[in-house]
């Protein structure tokens, strides 16, 4: 199996993350883990932009994700981190499958806010169920990796970072190959145009119902992260709050690469510590302005920064000059 340069960039920056893991502070080992978890959700936000939709309820998948680790350890006794994990991926995306027959025949603002709509509902049946701790949450039982018992303190800290920095690897290549599959290809032909894809003889409703069922499964397992490195969940997982910020951060990393969503996710995380620390009060300004001047300097994320723009061919000789203002005549 060959590997083109992003793959195997890609094996290079896990194997930096992975060494430099026992190096670093707790406390930026700890950042680093949620926006690593935080930019698989942004991924399954990017899936479907890059075929045309825009999810504004993303955190519904996040949060089932999340809310399925810490059942899972609460209610059923399971302890295997893995398994966990997976509890949460299976429990999304057989509820995108459900979902999806119903969001993919819209469109637009439409399929946004029948997103978000769904996000919202959860988000109210946590906030009234005393045993789910309503809306203060409950915190995540200890758990196990591979059978082995994971202590609290910095020994979690790195597990679940080396856990993260390895599941992200994984996702992130295997959505290298989707992207750039026929499948793939083709969502970006829906963007564009669904009746000509329709003429090629596919179904538009379809690949975006696959699009959805596979970004509610990679959601989900960043939420599942961010519930075993961070050891508690909330219904402000499901929060309409959740899903903006997960918008927030695809457009800063634009689509135009499957690192983009990691790049602004680990900016954004930078970003928004070191506001509310100098600016307590007014950090979201210093969010909306910073995302205000991406829009106007860099339409297409920060990942055009390292995209090399092909420069303007000149006017061939034979081209005709451009006419007067006034016209002939004059």
């Amino acid at each position: 199996m060959r590997l083109d340069k992003t793959e195997l960039a890609l094996l290079g920056l896990m194997a930096a993350l992975v060494v430099a893991g026992p190096l670093a502070p707790g406390w930026l080992i700890f950042l680093l883990t949620i926006a690593l978890a935080k930019a698989l959700v942004v991924q399954g936000v990017v899936m479907q932009m890059r075929a045309g939709l825009v999810s504004f309820g993303q955190g519904l998948f996040y949060c089932v994700g999340g809310y399925a680790v810490g059942m899972g350890g609460q209610f059923l006794g399971i302890s295997e981190g893995l398994l966990l994990l997976a509890l949460g991926v299976v429990a999304s995306v057989v509820l995108a499958m459900v979902l999806g027959l119903l969001l993919t025949r819209y469109r637009e603002i439409f399929f946004a806010m029948l997103s978000l709509a769904f996000s919202m509902i959860l988000y109210g049946v946590l906030v009234k169920s005393q045993e789910l701790g309503s809306t203060d949450g409950f915190n995540v039982n200890h758990w196990t990796l591979l059978g082995q018992g994971i202590e609290g303190g910095d020994e979690a800290t790195l597990t679940i970072y080396l856990l993260t920095v390895v599941c992200a690897g994984v996702i992130t290549f295997l959505l290298h190959r989707y992207f750039h599959s026929g499948v793939g290809l083709t969502c970006e032909a829906v963007r564009e145009n669904e009746v000509r894809v329709e003429y090629l003889g596919l179904s538009p409703r379809w690949l975006h119902y696959a699009n959805y069922v596979v970004a509610a499964g990679v959601s989900a397992l960043g939420g599942g992260l961010t519930a075993l490195a961070a050891g508690h969940v909330d219904p402000e997982m499901a929060y309409w709050t959740t899903s903006g910020e997960f918008v927030f951060i695809a457009l800063l990393g634009g689509t135009g690469h499957v690192f983009a969503p990691f790049l602004a996710a680990v900016v954004f995380s930078l970003v928004r510590t070191y506001a509310i620390e100098l600016l307590p009060n007014a950090w979201q300004m210093i969010l909306g302005f910073t995302l205000l001047g991406i829009i106007v300097f860099l339409p297409k994320g920060l990942w055009s920064l390292f995209r090399r723009e092909t420069a303007a061919a000149p006017p061939s000789q034979g081209a005709s000059p451009t006419p007067a203002a006034g016209g002939p005549g004059q």
